[in-house]
């Protein structure tokens, strides 16, 4: 039985004008004109369809087509300055070094500022990182620039069959240092760029901001596109079920790996509708709407792509639990091919193979879309069509669908007409409900890892697939695999840590106290030396278990290109073997934390600590540790040492910008001789640019202080309480050749705190006392120290007693307090009056401290003993993280700006001085032995 024709009514009147069909019309589409209108359909077997070109040759075999886009794309490296690029790839630690630019917030002037300007905004989280308006001087005789209004009039229609069409390629013209640069163009030519690190920071920032991510990278030279997998693996995301029901609503996991359906949106030939807006209007709720996706409203959007046609990009959306939010009660994907789907077959394929629905938008369905679509008759997905018919193509439009109805098994509710009058509104809760019908319906369910199976099947390249990239994968499965429980593996196979560690450092603890005794009993103190001998030898004894050896290899590899690999492999491996009582809503884990005062074990968890890298490295430490301890007491020779070369190892993981742990977080102790061990190799593989300032953030736990350094400098430290290893750990961060001398350092070392810093609220018991013993470590190892509050008041006793205590020594850092907003967005910042109060501890805590710390003076003031003055920006306000409500919440452009000027600040101080004296490594191993 013959299925019903379709007959569509137009929710509009009239036809759209050319002003709103004239921006989807893409440079390069009118390059390829000519070629496109000489392709044949040659019929095949049946009623099979092969895309063939006018000369005979498809798709795959035309290496030569199109001629003029060979050289358009080194065209556009060249104008952005990034054809040097080609051959040694960007890397991530180029563009996080510290230069002349990172004090100011300058704008672009030329083309070959965009592509820094761009990274320095996306590591500030700005979330007008998109924009690459330029500043330009205006010359008396320069042409004003054209109002977007005037450049859509501008466009030119033509038809394949007219002699104009021979000239096509004259309708565009590469952009000149004067011509703005289409945002999609600058990410394309930035990611062929850039090595595979820098690549995956690029979207884990893009995504951090919201914005759509890209999944194939088009090459527009030799058609050879790239699947962007590898890219997206430390993309981890949260989101509630709705509605939420206690823990087991909570799930935290990779993009890359949770399963969720597909839709995505295309055009063909030419749309008067924008997908990008209409994509952000479905995924955005309630009235206030992100743009996700670019698109041709905003600022340079109606500018010629270049390069960009063929991306392909995603993005998702999450529920939060609330009803009043959630535009859908599950993870769903949404994707968005950049051109016509004539012109990019194989990604349009790629689309139609993982997609639940795909939703086609356009003006036109003429034969040759007809035989385009045709071709995909055996496809399973569900297609819609979105149509604004203009110049009397009504008729033909409904022709054609009626043909495609068994071909697609399609009907009437399959297509829908959009003008310019219909009622935007109504208009995308259809489309919401579309798409909620089809997640209510047994449907497709794709990963991401899913997606790069069915890429590899079409050809396409995907980045993971590189020898490096494997051989570290295989490596790390190979530790993993033997991995069923943490807690046991780290008692079977990291045997050095545990017990003897923690014995072994509440040995030197009270031995160092002894150091300080007016007359200690040598008696006691030769007991300690045996005890700790007879630990370390206990420890010395073992061999390193095959997982710890195997990691030992893998960190020990000539290529830093698979060593890279394998630390992110190990990394994500080792989160997925996670317990799963640590994949709990942030609020819950609050409740893990045991109070603090009274006698503790100082070996009792903040929290439930993942099994990390750090926990590999730690081990290697301590064979270090115990190996040295038998040297220096002559118990064993030093040509029999096996583990001298392990802070070699460290120190180079270390310069290629992985957080090493300089505090244990197991044992809340720094073990000395791997610390100083692995300082003397920074040292000799740094050479003469070895001067350091040393910053460090101190504060409780949940105030934000690691987002904050990651999103001013670029750091990878952890964040979040159901993730954050408890000990201190350093990050490395290079200072441009050029700037070293004006800044006075060639490194800056940053410290964050971690868990250390419990936020306990009495002044006495051994935990208090290990923290504040802590806190003066940590202080008095920085030129610079930032203290984060989460609340006014907040200002933990421990950093209390560390104040009081570095000045008696005469050491005090440059303080920076940092108060941050972390509910409401629009919550001003505190009145100068506050700011006076925010210093001003509880008195009956700083009389506490006074009287612990033996000072005369009794209780002083906080901002006299910190030497702070709340007029010279000492006390910075930093609005909240999100603007929004997460997991959809975007980052508040207030809050990457206040980022941007207390970094700035800090590089100021820095260079003018105020940091205290800056040191050598020499000088800092020094003073490590020392506090």
């Amino acid at each position: 039985m013959a299925s019903p024709g379709i007959e569509v009514e137009l929710l509009g009147k009239g036809h759209s004008d050319l002003g709103e069909v004239a921006p989807e019309i893409k440079a390069s589409e009118r390059r390829t004109a000519v070629a496109i209108a000489d392709l044949e359909w040659r019929e095949m077997e049946g009623d099979d369809c092969e895309f063939r070109y006018g000369d005979g040759t498809n798709e795959a075999q035309d290496n030569d087509f199109p001629t003029v886009e060979r050289s358009r794309l080194q065209e556009m490296l060249s104008l952005l300055g990034l054809e040097m690029y080609q051959v040694q790839k960007l890397s991530l630690q180029d563009s996080l070094q510290i230069s002349f630019d990172s004090m100011k917030n300058w704008a672009p002037q030329v083309p070959k500022d965009l592509p820094w300007n761009f990274l320095r905004k996306l590591q500030a989280l700005n979330a007008d990182a998109r924009n690459t308006t330029m500043v330009l001087d205006v010359l008396p005789d320069a042409r004003p620039v054209e109002k977007e209004s005037q450049m859509e009039e501008e466009i030119i229609y033509w038809d394949p069959a007219d002699d104009l069409a021979a000239d096509i390629y004259s309708f565009s013209e590469l952009p000149t240092p004067d011509t703005p640069v289409n945002p999609l163009d600058l990410l394309c030519a930035l990611l062929i760029s850039s090595d595979s690190f820098l690549q995956q920071e690029i979207v884990l920032k893009m995504a951090l901001c919201q914005f759509a991510l890209p999944l194939v990278l088009p090459d527009s030279e030799n058609h050879y596109h790239t699947f962007l997998l590898w890219a997206m693996r430390g993309i981890v995301r949260t989101w509630w079920s709705q509605p939420p029901r206690g823990v087991g609503s909570f799930r935290e996991d990779s993009v890359v790996l949770s399963r969720a359906p597909a839709f995505a949106f295309v055009r063909m030939d030419v749309s008067s509708n924008s997908k990008s807006q209409l994509l952000n209007a479905v995924l955005s709720p309630g009235h206030r709407q992100w743009d996700c996706f670019w698109h041709r409203d905003l600022n340079l959007g109606t500018n010629a792509r270049e390069i960009s046609d063929g991306l392909v990009e995603i993005s998702w959306f999450f529920p939060s639990g609330r009803e009043d939010l959630d535009i859908f009660p599950e993870p769903v994907t949404f994707l968005n091919l950049r051109g016509d789907i004539g012109s990019h077959w194989l990604q349009f394929k790629l689309l139609t193979e993982i997609s639940s629905a795909v939703f086609i938008l356009t003006d036109n369905i003429s034969k040759k879309e007809y035989k385009l679509l045709y071709s995909m008759k055996e496809s399973t997905t569900k297609y819609y069509f979105i149509l604004s018919p203009y110049r009397g193509k009504r008729n033909t439009n409904l022709r054609f669908l009626n043909k495609l109805i068994p071909v697609l098994k399609i009907d009437h509710s399959h297509v829908l007409v959009k003008v310019s009058s219909t009622d935007s509104d109504s208009f995308v809760k259809r489309i919401r409900a579309i798409v909620g019908n089809v997640l209510r319906a047994p449907c497709r369910r794709v990963s991401v890892e899913d997606m790069a199976h069915a890429a590899r099947k079409l050809g396409l390249k995907v980045d993971e697939d590189c020898e490096e990239c494997q051989k570290a994968k295989d490596r790390m499965e190979r530790i993993t695999r033997k991995i069923k429980d943490s807690d046991a593996y780290r008692r079977d196979e990291l045997r050095l840590q545990g017990d003897p560690w923690r014995k072994a450092a509440q040995v030197e603890k009270e031995f160092c106290q002894l150091q300080w005794a007016v007359d200690p009993p040598e008696k006691h103190r030769a007991e300690l030396r045996r005890r700790l001998l007879e630990l370390r030898m206990q420890q010395n004894s073992h061999d390193p278990s095959s997982g710890v050896q195997e990691f030992i290899s893998g960190i020990s590899s000539p290529s830093l290109s698979e060593k890279q690999y394998f630390l992110r492999w190990m990394e994500w491996g080792l989160a997925r073997v996670a317990q799963p009582r640590l994949r709990q809503p942030p609020e819950t884990l609050l409740t893990l934390r045991p109070k603090h005062g009274g006698a503790t074990d100082l070996g009792e968890p903040l929290w439930p600590e993942p099994l990390g890298v750090e926990h590999f490295l730690r081990e290697m430490g301590q064979f270090y540790e115990a190996e040295s301890c038998l040297v220096e007491a002559g118990r064993l020779p030093a040509g029999q040492r096996r583990f001298a070369h392990f802070p070699g190892l460290a120190s180079e993981l270390l310069l290629t910008g992985l957080p090493l742990e300089l505090i244990d977080g197991s044992t809340l102790s720094m073990p000395i001789r791997w610390v100083t061990g692995l300082l003397k190799e920074l040292h000799v593989r740094l050479e003469r640019r070895s001067r350091l300032v040393v910053l460090s953030a101190l504060g409780v736990p949940g105030t934000g202080k690691s987002t904050l350094l990651n999103t001013m400098f670029g750091l990878r430290f952890a964040t979040g309480k159901s993730c954050s290893p408890r000990g201190a750990f350093m990050q490395l961060i290079t200072v441009a050749e050029g700037f070293s001398q004006d800044l006075g350092c060639d490194h800056i070392l940053v410290i964050d705190s971690g868990g250390l810093i419990g936020g306990a609220l009495t002044s006495a018991g051994d935990r208090f006392e290990l923290e504040a013993s802590l806190a003066t470590l940590l202080m008095g190892l920085s030129n610079v120290t930032v203290i984060s509050l989460a609340e006014t008041k907040d200002i933990p006793a421990a950093i209390l007693h560390a104040f009081l205590r570095l000045e008696k020594t005469g050491h005090m850092p440059n303080y920076q307090f940092v108060y941050q907003n972390l509910h409401d967005v629009s919550v001003p910042g505190p009145r100068p009056r506050d700011k006076r109060q925010l210093l001003d501890p509880p008195g009956d805590l700083s009389r506490a401290a006074a009287q612990m710390e033996k000072q005369s003076d009794g209780f002083r003031a906080l901002a006299g003993l910190a030497f702070c003055d709340p007029e010279k920006q000492h006390i910075w306000h930093i609005p909240g993280l999100w603007h929004g409500a997460p997991p959809m919440a975007a980052v508040s452009l207030a809050y990457s700006e206040a980022i941007f000027e207390l970094k700035r600040c800090l590089l100021e101080n820095i260079r003018n001085g105020l940091s205290n004296q800056n040191k050598n490594i020499q000088q800092l191993i020094e003073l490590v032995r020392r506090l």
